[in-house]
């Protein structure tokens, strides 16, 4: 018998079946509706699946593998941008700024009204550690270079070029129903992304992003921003 051959990913296949995953699960998720019942153990349940895939191809994604060599300065600005995203969240969230009806989002309340810990945790664990790190990889290691260069592992971070950070940023916006700050939360990241060329250096501005607006959901329990 001839030895099992191991298939290895294409660079731009590794990072967008990630995403690709969470975009079909999220698509599934809508179509069942309220025919399936309680799909909140679903919504949870998309980023665990999206973080074993990420840690089947972990290996592939060589700019995470790196010793971080970014100035203290970077990692500041990555912070203080990704607060400034979750303010654009807040302010942006009506009339001209937003995409389509507004969204019921996901409320980890039990019962009898109170917070169910499990669902709370397990959505804000994938909210500020698996989406940062799966949107990452797809929005700015693949697309952001992928639009300056066919052989995108080759392109610099610093030199994708103002085309493709408008582009990608505005590609970035058309994910999220609140466009303009999706659109401001894109310009951050690649901000971020080309300034360090280091791939965490975006990852942090985006996980302070998610976990300071998901934390602010869980203490005013305004549920439809998740």
């Amino acid at each position: 018998m001839s030895p099992l051959v191991s298939v290895r990913p294409s660079a731009a296949a590794a990072r967008i079946a990630p995403f690709a995953l969470f975009i079909g699960l999220l698509a599934l998720e809508s179509l069942l509706g309220d025919r399936a019942g309680d799909l909140r153990w679903l919504t949870v349940l998309r980023p665990l699946l999206v973080a074993a895939l990420l840690a089947c191809l972990w290996r592939h994604y060589e700019e995470l593998h790196e010793r971080p060599r970014v100035k203290g300065g970077d990692w500041l600005i990555a912070i203080v941008l990704g607060l400034g995203v979750f303010a654009a969240w807040l302010t942006f969230d009506s009339g001209w700024a937003t995409l389509g009806s507004p969204a019921r989002g996901f409320s980890p309340l039990a019962a009898e009204g109170r917070v169910d810990p499990s669902l709370a945790l397990l959505r804000l664990a994938g909210f500020v550690i698996v989406v940062p790190i799966m949107e990452e990889l797809f929005w700015r290691s693949f697309l952001l270079r992928r639009i300056a260069a066919h052989d995108f592992l080759r392109v610099a971070p610093r030199a994708a070029g103002i085309g493709a950070f408008a582009l990608s940023s505005a590609l970035f916006a058309t994910e999220h129903s609140l466009w303009f700050a999706g659109l401001l939360a894109g310009a951050a990241y690649n901000a971020c992304y080309m300034r360090s060329s280091n791939l965490w250096v975006p990852i942090i501005s985006h996980a302070t992003t998610n976990a300071t607006l998901g934390l602010w959901i869980l203490a005013t329990h305004n549920w439809r921003y998740w």
